[in-house]
């Protein structure tokens, strides 16, 4: 019988803990891996896993990545197509923790990492996952992804016994923590919880001290919100934000409003953020749905950020402000058109973990 994952008490903050930003030094990148069965791809799952392989290159390249899959069938299919795909395995792990749906950013664990006695450490949070706002049961198996990754890597395990999901906050690694009032506030998450008590869950549990509210999402987002779709950390005192120019757009009121917010938001030292606009792609939609495409749902690895690309003409534009923002960064583009329907992509499908 395995054993269980050692759950922490106390709150990590008191102790020295914090979530890192997403560009600090990776040891690995998780994704879960997307079943045929599940709901996320209805009817369009079969372009699906050539669009993981392109990702997964992109990322053995520069860091190791480790894969959930459902069981050992399930692996042995995708390292052929993996190799298939020309994508070297040396730097790809499996993992039998299973989940039903593919979107480890939610479902996967938040590492954090403290300096203790000259040495860096690391552990996990294992935040409450209900699949927004039980929208999709069932999610049991999904809910504890973190805590089979805490027990595998022998790290403390924080359970602060709320509803919370990676995508809904982005860090700058030094205190200050974005989020949405759309996605956080909503009560299919933790209605008994005033927004005064969601923000000291999140100083306790993530070690940040400033936490700044966006307002509402884009057109399609079934999240309610999340951030990681609106306005993203580049580096501690810049923020890159998604802008729609057609005022017939649905997304343009809501966008122009967090556009408007962020322009008098300072960091944990008082400094205005440095705000660039980012352009959102054409409308995207499949089967009658819009789907909610975003140049801001890029990911950060070492040395790269990886950018979903919607065979736009926006693509290019997105691509060159980006590396701008990442001059020490390699930005590449991958077509994401495929992912989409799933209503995430690239940063929606992992999670990093830092290096000790």
């Amino acid at each position: 019988m395995a054993s269980q994952p050692s759950f922490t008490p106390g709150t990590p903050a008191a102790d020295g803990w914090r979530m890192p930003a997403e560009w600090a030094p990776h040891h690995a990148t998780w994704l879960t891996w997307p079943r045929p069965e599940g709901i996320s791809f209805p009817g369009k799952y079969d372009p699906v896993p050539a669009v993981y392989a392109a990702f997964i290159r992109e990322l053995v390249a520069v860091e190791e990545v480790h894969v959930n899959v459902w069981h050992g069938d399930m692996e042995e299919w995708v390292r052929g197509l993996l190799t298939t795909h020309r994508c070297p395995l040396d730097r790809v792990r499996f993992h039998h923790f299973p989940a039903y749906e593919p979107w480890c950013r939610d479902h996967g664990p938040i590492f954090l990492r403290r300096n203790h006695g000259g040495q860096g450490e690391r552990a996990v949070v294992d935040w409450g996952y209900n699949a927004w706002g039980n929208k999709y049961p069932p999610c049991d198996l999904d809910d504890v992804v973190p805590q089979h990754v805490a027990r595998l890597r022998g790290l403390p395990l924080f359970s602060p016994g709320i509803v919370m999901e990676g995508g809904s906050l982005d860090v700058n690694g030094e205190g200050t923590l974005l989020t949405t009032e759309s996605c956080l506030l909503n009560p299919n998450r933790n209605p008994r919880l005033s927004r005064a008590q969601i923000e000291q869950y999140l100083r306790d549990y993530l070690g940040v001290s400033n936490i700044l509210w966006l307002g509402d999402g884009i057109v399609g987002d079934d999240t309610d919100g999340h951030v990681d779709d609106l306005t993203r950390f580049v580096n501690p005192t810049t923020v890159v934000t998604v802008v729609e120019a057609d005022p017939q757009d649905e997304n343009h009121v809501p966008l122009k409003e967090n556009r408007d917010r962020l322009k008098s938001m300072k960091d944990e030292k008082g400094r205005l953020l440095r705000v660039v606009e980012l352009p959102m792609p054409g409308r995207l939609e499949y089967d009658g749905q819009r789907l909610p495409a975003s140049y801001a749902n890029f990911y950060i690895a070492n040395g790269i950020v990886v950018v979903p690309t919607y065979r736009d003409p926006r693509d290019r534009e997105a691509l060159e402000i980006l590396q701008r923002e990442f001059p020490d960064r390699r930005v590449v583009g991958v077509d994401s058109t495929d992912l989409i329907w799933g209503l995430g992509s690239f940063h929606c499908i992992s999670q990093q973990e830092p290096s000790a």
